[in-house]
């Protein structure tokens, strides 16, 4: 069983929430969101916020607090082989009202379809709220490219203002 390391961001100028399904190895190694070189996260918002790309963690969590974002994982701690999606099994799901009850969410959004699922097993009854499913940012989603990712993520901007 592998407990989720990563503190959630967000503030009480949070308008909307994206969440993940479980921090990978590498966000996992790094102690932060979307941590692997390959995940596309931090250049497509950047690229919809027309902002820098963050490099660093305290740029990251800056960059999200100024857009007004929240991010966390649906995924509290589960058994996972790796980074691998298929291999998650025994999930206790993070219990969101934390920041619910702090900032006005306008939205939920999950990054791609293991984060759904997940949130339409465990967390959708609890909350009385939908998810909005965006097409993945992992490199492990090469069916969609940057463009194809940006036309579905642009979204999220009009939410945070």
């Amino acid at each position: 069983m592998i407990i989720h390391p990563i503190a959630p961001v967000y503030d009480e100028n949070s308008k909307l929430l994206i969440l993940g399904s479980f921090p990978s190895v590498k966000s996992r190694e790094a102690c932060f969101f979307y941590g692997h070189p390959q995940n596309r996260f931090w250049k497509l918002l950047a690229s919809i916020f027309e902002d820098d790309v963050p490099e660093t963690i305290e740029d990251k969590r800056a960059f999200l607090l100024r857009h007004n974002i929240a991010v966390w994982d649906v995924i509290k701690s589960c058994d996972i082989t790796g980074s691998s999606d298929a291999s998650i099994k025994n999930v206790v799901p993070n219990d969101l009202s934390i920041i619910l009850n702090t900032a006005n969410i306008r939205n939920i959004y999950v990054n791609g379809k293991t984060a759904y699922k997940y949130y339409e097993k465990y967390t959708k009854k609890l909350l009385g709220r939908d998810a909005i499913c965006l097409p993945s940012t992992s490199p492990a989603n090469a069916a969609w490219n940057m463009d194809r990712l940006k036309s579905e993520w642009k979204q999220i901007k009009d939410q945070c203002k």
